[in-house]
């Protein structure tokens, strides 16, 4: 249930309270002066808090008290009581974040009709608190290639520290799938994760999302960086926040702590920041949109996330992981997918990457009939090959106006090339796909002017190092 703090200056009326609240079932603390309330609350931050606005012989009242409170444990409710009452202090608390305001002589059950309210909105935001996490540990990552492999170990080398990761790659290879996974493994797992899609929000409302507002009218509202608070805050696409947005987070980053818009005192945070982009932040900074020193702050440890086209070894994996998070997400059908299909799948090009992936198998499954295999036929045919790109000739109608020598090249340059990129640059296991011998392999690229290179990559196919094959003695 947890237990409530109750801080009043006299000793009859803090015990009064607790006798009741303890007859109720509850499980209380009491504290008479504002140094023994804050050693309580920093000590074991309790469910909930009673405060008395008027505390004699202490250095903080209870409205400094309360507004330590939302600033530090901004999820524990408070209640305020005073026999000083009058509307402007209610007003006062209630703008400071308080959640309800009874005067003095109190009536017991209406004390207690508000304390039951205010607990039970303490456990319904440790409960969302607790599903956030839980949507956090399930963000996994899928993948066994080398690429991937490498992507984790060096996610995994920052999980328990608290340095800044900038994670870099294209639009949907799942740079925020792996900014959870930090988030996860760390020992900030039990905090918020709190993402800022720089993208989405309009630039005059950029400030006041992050920083939180004070109103007359409305008091204070919590930003996202407060919501943030001893978690992770991660800034999505970072190169499209606005510059002016820019210099206040930077400001932030040196000195952990900012004003709400409209507020005048001082918010202290502790965060973790992860940021993304898929742009290049050199070229940014160089046309002026993106601030240096900014950049500096937040590319601590770069972390490469690869494309779709540079793992796709995994494309099998992670379509059948797919099919099982709809079947337990949706209640879609459990299907299994053929090796059709398979091949098909690694051999489309995927401008959209593992996004792209995850909502074409989740049309299949919605659009597909039964729940036998999914065959080849239900992928739709226009995520092939569209166009030329880097010297690679397209397989399509376009081969019907060149000579047959011609249209046989570059069929089996399109092919191999396809092919090598599907078992992720292995020569081995593309030829024993493609039925031929290895050696001959090798020779037939050399003579289709097929260039491999050691860095892979969507459009040039790589091929891993082995040993040459052993030449036989001649008898």
């Amino acid at each position: 249930m947890g237990d409530i703090l109750i801080v009043d200056d006299e000793r009859d009326i803090r015990e009064l309270i607790g006798d009741i609240l303890e007859d109720e079932g509850y499980t209380t603390r009491l504290a008479g002066t504002s140094n023994e309330a804050m050693a309580e609350i920093n000590g074991e931050p309790p469910a909930l808090i009673i405060l008395d606005i008027w505390l004699k012989d202490s250095k903080m009242d209870g409205i400094d008290i309360l507004k330590t409170v939302k600033r530090d444990n901004p999820g524990i409710p408070v209640v305020i009581i005073s026999g000083h009452g009058n509307i402007e202090i209610a007003v006062a608390a209630i703008k400071q974040g308080a959640y309800d305001f009874i005067e003095k002589p109190f009536n017991i059950d209406q004390l207690l009709v508000v304390i039951r309210r205010a607990m039970e909105t303490s456990r319904l935001r440790r409960e969302n608190q607790s599903l956030k996490r839980r949507e956090t540990q399930t963000a996994e990552m899928i993948g066994d290639c080398a690429s991937f492999r490498g992507l984790v170990s060096q996610l995994d080398k920052v999980t328990k520290s608290n340095g800044r990761v900038m994670l870099t790659g294209p639009a949907g290879a799942g740079k925020e799938v792996a900014a959870r996974y930090i988030h996860a493994k760390s020992g900030r797992a039990q905090g918020p994760f709190i993402t800022v899609n720089c993208a989405n929000i309009a630039p005059e409302q950029m400030e006041e999302i992050l920083f939180g507002r004070e109103t007359a009218d409305r008091g204070i509202e919590p930003g996202l960086l407060e919501q943030a608070h001893g978690g992770v805050v991660f800034f999505d696409e970072v190169a499209d926040m606005p510059l002016g947005t820019q210099s206040k987070i930077l400001r932030v980053l040196v000195d952990q702590q900012f004003q709400r818009v409209g507020g005048q005192d001082k918010v202290r945070v502790d965060l973790r920041v992860i940021s993304s982009t898929n742009r290049d932040l050199a070229h940014e900074i160089a046309a002026g949109t993106f601030r240096q020193e900014l950049y500096h702050r937040l590319n601590v440890v770069p972390i490469s996330v690869p494309s779709l086209e540079d793992r796709r070894e995994d494309i099998p994996l992670l379509a059948r992981h797919f099919v099982g998070l709809f079947n337990k997400a949706q209640g879609l059908p459990l299907r299994e997918i053929s090796d059709e299909a398979v091949a098909l799948l690694q051999t489309m090009i995927w401008p959209g990457n593992v996004r792209q992936l995850k909502n074409l198998i989740e049309r299949v499954l919605i659009l597909g009939d039964g729940t036998d295999a999914i065959e080849a036929r239900e992928l739709p045919q226009d995520t092939g090959p569209s166009g030329s790109e880097e010297g690679r000739v397209v397989l399509s109608g376009a081969l019907a106006t060149l000579p047959l020598r011609e249209a046989r090249e570059a069929f089996e340059r399109e092919y191999l090339l396809t092919q090598i990129n599907r078992f992720g640059g292995n020569i081995s296991r593309t030829a024993s796909f493609v039925g031929m011998e290895r050696s001959a392999l090798h020779r037939k690229l050399k003579s289709l002017g097929v260039v491999t290179s050691a860095k892979g990559g969507a459009r040039v196919a790589h091929v891993e190092e082995e040993e040459p094959e052993p030449q036989r003695k001649a008898s």
